[in-house]
């Protein structure tokens, strides 16, 4: 018998990797546990297979409803950097589809989107620092407290209160008592939420003005109560706001004004000498 030769090497191992998600085979797709075709199309929505894909186990129904009244928050407010940086991704090349959708996704960051993540990173370190057990769900007077330490404690570092404040709505966020109803009808009011409430109440004693409770916030608070894990609460932002660009490249096809928004821009455009130029 002819010896293959030395390598040096050792014998390769059969390799596995598992996961908890998706995996096919020349007949089947299963997804989570269940045949994709059989038992899941046409039976699940999506946005209680998102909110199952994310935990590992199947959502309640009050979970899904809250969800999806974020992912539905979220999906579009008009012309916002993103959904402008999207248009003209397309216009620059409407070949490219998925790359002025990326574009607009790229866009979401700490001004548009991100709040969502910030503010329940905010509420969730607070939560989860507390010593002691949290007030009960009816202790206005305990949550004031507990929220007017949060911003004093805040404004003493120099660090803004995530979810205060809206560029356009600046009394009320629509979004917010519909938000926090639709949470309370369904028994997942938790800690972020209540605690957001409270820093809505307490804030002008601290910072001298009364701002609203924002709408990216409260999905933020309202997600962290859904148990998600605090660092992909931005991942659900751009879920939602993938629809409403996907909308916008829709009407761009529809009714194009990338061309003038590029056109109004350009031809507005005056040379400036630099400084000490």
């Amino acid at each position: 018998m002819e010896q293959q030769p030395a390598t040096g090497r050792p014998p390769q191992q059969a390799t596995s990797y598992p996961t908890s998600l998706g995996t096919s085979d020349a007949s089947t797709i299963t997804l989570l546990g269940h045949d994709l075709a059989g038992e899941l199309m046409g039976k699940v929505g999506f946005g209680e297979l998102a909110l199952w894909l994310v935990t590992q186990r199947r959502p309640e129904p009050g979970e899904v409803r809250v969800f999806e009244a974020v992912l539905v928050a979220l999906a579009d407010h008009g012309f916002t950097p993103t959904a402008i940086a999207a248009r003209l991704t397309y216009l620059s090349a409407p070949d490219s589809v998925q790359g002025a959708l990326a574009a607009g996704l790229l866009g979401g960051g700490s001004r548009f989107l991100g709040v969502t993540e910030d503010c329940g990173a905010f509420l969730h370190e607070t939560v989860s620092a507390h010593d002691g057990p949290l007030p009960g769900d009816g202790d206005d007077a305990g949550w004031d407290e507990l929220a007017l330490k949060t911003v004093r404690a805040a404004r003493s570092q120099g660090r803004l209160v995530p979810g205060l404040g809206h560029p356009v709505h600046k009394v009320q966020d629509p979004r917010t008592p519909v938000l926090l109803g639709i949470a309370e009808e369904n028994g997942l009011k938790g800690p972020h939420l209540r605690l957001f409430e409270a820093v809505g109440r307490v804030h002008p004693k601290v910072l001298g003005r009364t701002l609203p409770l924002n709408g990216a916030g409260v999905c933020g608070a309202a997600l962290a109560d859904l148990g998600l894990p605090v660092g992909l609460l931005r991942g659900f932002a751009l879920l939602a706001r993938a629809a409403g660009l996907l909308g916008h490249l829709a009407e761009e096809q529809r009714s194009p004004l990338g061309m003038d928004v590029y056109l109004s821009v350009d031809r507005n455009a005056r040379y400036v000498a630099p400084p000490g130029g």
